[in-house]
């Protein structure tokens, strides 16, 4: 028997007897997620874009769980391609999780399945010792050093994955989600609700883009309030942006 596989143009390739491997796999999931969410991802449908019986994915598998933490090592392996550390700890903690949110945008099915599970594969751990080394950086060891980099890396994939998950969605569903900022918000009752009135016309301006990056500031000052070491950037550099400074709203 040959196997055939889906190549980048709907057609199918010929892949050679054995050809069927662990990498292979995991990108060809990752397709069937990026194309067709959530619900499109089953073992039967990967084995028929594969050309093998989905019992073959089993060979290289344990499970669909271990698959699933596979393409969740996959995303963040994308994530970190051709990372390079700096000496300031703030740029390593907000390039990676800028670089980590990028790729669950681009993915948002897989990484709705994916952003909360602890891989503990290559790609991980490399993130893991830069982001460790970040906290390290900035001054706190041991058992204060686990703490700051649990909290951190929690906060990003926690943030990212919901976002993914928002993505993930039905269009339909996305749009009345955002539509209630304008619906709802803008129509409540200056005397019932004053505060959300003093604001109801600034809610819907308010982007994804914005709110993340507002985050991440403020988590950054956070630490480093807390930090024993500084980042070696001018003063100022890393200040929480202001409302009038924040990113432009994608189109």
């Amino acid at each position: 028997m040959v196997n055939v596989a889906a190549d980048g143009s709907g057609r199918r390739r010929r892949l050679a007897r054995g050809a069927l491997t662990p990498e292979l796999i995991v990108e060809e999931s990752l397709r069937l997620l990026d194309t067709g969410g959530v619900s499109g991802f089953s073992l039967p449908k990967l084995g028929r874009v594969l050309g093998a019986d989905p019992t073959a994915v089993y060979r290289h598998f344990a499970s669909k769980d271990e698959l699933v933490l596979a393409i969740a090592d996959r995303l963040i392996e994308e994530a970190i391609a051709g990372f390079e550390p700096s000496e300031c700890w703030v740029e390593i903690f907000g390039e990676l999780f800028r670089r980590l949110r990028d790729v669950y945008q681009r993915h948002p099915a897989a990484a709705s399945v994916s952003a909360l599970r602890t891989t503990q594969r290559p790609a991980e751990l490399q993130a893991v010792e830069w982001l460790v080394g970040a906290a390290r950086l900035a001054g706190f060891e041991g058992a204060q050093a686990a703490l700051m980099y649990r909290t951190i890396a929690e906060f990003s994939l926690s943030w990212c994955g919901h976002e993914a998950m928002f993505n993930a969605l039905d269009p339909e569903q996305q749009e009345a989600d955002r539509g209630a900022w304008t619906r709802s918000y803008r129509s409540v009752d200056a005397g019932e609700f004053p505060n959300i009135w003093a604001i109801h016309d600034d809610l819907p301006e308010v982007s994804e883009d914005a709110m993340f990056e507002q985050a991440l500031a403020v988590i950054v000052a956070g630490i480093s309030a807390l930090a024993p070491r500084q980042c070696p950037c001018p003063p100022g550099t890393h200040d929480v942006p202001s409302a009038d400074r924040q990113p432009a709203q994608k189109p």
